[in-house]
């Protein structure tokens, strides 16, 4: 098994504010000891600099950047239905996957963005807990990002994870799919943190989900998770449909099997979310990916309307009925405590 080496950037840009943090001083110097380039920026949302004569070039080069700021909004984004709110601890990641989501909605700025006010933040997830009790307050920590990769940089994941372990009333919830997690598996998660794994058959990962661990070391990594206390889920993204699929997913789930320790069984959450995409979201994949073998024809699509107004191309009735079938009948086999939160 080839092991994924830790994301190291080529560039990071700081603001000033950001080294009046004790956190943005030890990333400065943590950077600079690493050789990384450092220039400054007046906002993190404004950066210029980022080298690429194409769209795809900038891409690529926005994705090996890292930018460091201050979080300045205090209210939180509503995170329906999966959490009552989002977590902002970082934006964006270096991962490079084709069909990805976060193509559209960043635009122009996808590199990455980590926040070093993280007291002030946690400061305002308590004030909303406080809120909400006797009720249990949920947060997402990755609905614009991935919070694995700069964690050997920032540290503020654990901090989170630590801070949601003494919350009677408030749990916290992330997915990645990266597989550097040793430095959270001594975190005092108190079973208040779900641990959440994004895989995919493994031929998919080699084709679409470039700069990202494999599917064993990912399986890997989630083992060594789940062995240390936390409740883990898996989001089985986006589901593919092509001549070996069904033999492709189902070598997911058995190295799962062989990975996952008994007692994480009892309290396990499979979601599944089938390949879809908008108008949009082609147009910035063709630009980006010009030589894309992604399935995007929309004569092997139908034209559904979302929960936000906008439509995008799912695969027909009949494909999904035979996905959805096929895909619940293998984690029943393989896990069959385990829920299934939805299948889409």
């Amino acid at each position: 098994m080839t092991v994924m080496l830790p994301f190291v950037p080529k560039r990071a840009f700081f603001e000033p504010q950001a080294l009046h943090y004790p956190l943005g001083k030890e990333i400065y110097d943590r950077l600079t000891a690493m050789g990384v380039e450092i220039a400054m920026t007046s906002s993190h949302n404004r950066v210029t600099g980022i080298p690429g004569k194409t769209t795809g070039e900038a891409f690529r080069e926005a994705k090996r950047t890292l930018v460091v700021g201050v979080r300045k909004t205090t209210d939180f984004a509503s995170c329906k239905p999966s959490a009552h709110y989002q977590l902002p601890l970082n934006t964006s990641c270096p991962s490079m996957c084709e069909y990805c989501y976060l193509s559209t909605t960043l635009g122009r700025k996808p590199y990455m963005r980590v926040y070093v006010n993280i007291e002030e933040v946690l400061d305002q997830a308590q004030k909303y807990i406080e809120e909400r009790k006797p009720e249990i307050t949920f947060f997402e920590g990755a609905a614009t990002s991935d919070p694995i990769p700069a964690e050997y940089i920032t540290g503020v994941l654990k901090q989170a994870i630590e801070f949601f372990g003494k919350q009677e009333f408030g749990r916290f919830r992330f997915v990645t799919k990266h597989s550097h997690v040793d430095s959270l598996l001594d975190a005092k998660h108190n079973g208040h943190t779900r641990f959440r794994f994004s895989l995919n058959a493994a031929n998919i990962i080699t084709r679409f989900e470039h700069a990202t661990p494999g599917m064993e070391e990912r399986v890997e990594a989630a083992g060594k998770v789940a062995r240390a206390g936390y409740p883990v889920g898996f989001i089985i993204a986006p589901i593919f449909y092509y001549p070996e699929w069904q033999a492709d997913y189902r070598q997911l789930f058995a190295a799962l099997d062989k990975q996952l320790p008994g007692h994480v069984r009892q309290d396990l959450a499979f979601e599944f979310i089938t390949h879809r995409y908008t108008n949009r979201a082609k147009n910035q994949i063709m630009e980006i990916f010009p030589a894309t073998a992604l399935p995007m024809d929309e004569e092997h699509r139908k034209f559904k309307y979302g929960q936000f107004g906008y439509g995008k191309y799912v695969y027909n009735k009949d494909v999904m009925l035979e996905m959805k079938t096929a895909m619940t009948a293998m984690a029943a086999e393989f896990f069959p405590e385990a829920k299934t939160e939805y299948f889409v």
